[in-house]
């Protein structure tokens, strides 16, 4: 249990160190100007908080249960090296498709929704998740784990890479073309993600890709709009909440909605 709580902390210092590396590149080279001010960053770090707090409590507990309840169909020697690529590959093409559901599912939107209300987008972005998102995502994780038999170390190693690609892809950082393009055959480039919370609902149903750029092009999902200054960002139609408000409103029934 020490090494596991050990890894986890080694995981949590390096995304922070990502997140603070880009919340400064974000404010020094801005590609948008931001809307809501210090105290829409101070609701998604809430929200992050919160969900930090879930963290050790459920999500690290239910992961830990499903790596040692794995199907043990794989060979011994499948083990780090080229097979940890082999099951972030994996991880990173079922991510495309949990994300994808939560943009087809009435009820699994409910809660992704919350991610996509924010106006703006910047690093404390990709920490915004409610809390029923993250615990219903680490219980698909968990079957996803036990059935292909995906060893813990494989997973925190995609944990990191996709949080820190989070960060980056939802950051306000400007990239220079002769890097971002390039780039983004190969992974998730602000550009792309961008898109996807675009306040145009065709665009924010596509660019699903969370680590790889990959799977939106094979899948079929990928926008041909491209990102400019002053694309308006959020759900088409609606604005965001205060803090306690986004918190019960998948809870809250809607008008003609299930």
């Amino acid at each position: 249990m020490d090494l596991i709580l050990t890894i986890f902390a080694s995981k949590g210092g390096i995304i922070l160190a990502a997140l603070v590396l880009f919340l400064v590149a974000e404010r020094l080279f801005p590609v948008a100007r931001w809307v809501g001010g210090l105290w829409r960053v101070l609701k998604n770090f809430g929200l992050a908080g919160f969900n930090a707090l879930l963290s050790p409590l459920i999500v690290l507990p239910i992961t830990q249960f499903a790596s040692g309840h794995a199907f043990t169909w794989r060979p011994d020697g499948w083990t780090g090296g080229w097979f940890i690529l082999v099951d972030i590959l994996i991880l990173d093409c079922w991510i495309y498709w949990w994300h994808r559901i939560n943009h087809e599912v009435q009820f699994l939107w409910r809660f992704h929704e919350v991610h996509h209300l924010d106006e703006t987008l910047d690093a404390s972005s990709a920490l915004r998740f409610h809390f029923g998102e993250v615990l219903l995502s680490s219980l698909v994780r968990a079957a996803v784990i036990i059935a292909l038999g995906i060893p813990f170390t494989s997973v925190v190693f995609f944990e990191t890479a996709v949080a820190i690609s989070a960060i980056f892809h939802h950051s306000n950082t400007r990239l220079p073309v002769w890097l971002e393009r390039p780039l983004s055959w190969f992974v998730v480039t602000p550009s792309i993600h961008w898109v996807h919370h675009h306040a145009i609902r065709r665009d924010t149903d596509s660019n699903y890709s969370a680590l790889l750029s990959v799977w939106d092009r094979i899948f079929g999902s990928s926008s041909a709009t491209v990102r400019t200054p002053d694309m308006p960002v959020g759900v088409e139609g609606m604005k965001d909440r205060p803090g306690l408000q986004l918190v019960a409103r998948p809870f809250r029934p809607r008008k003609g909605q299930p």
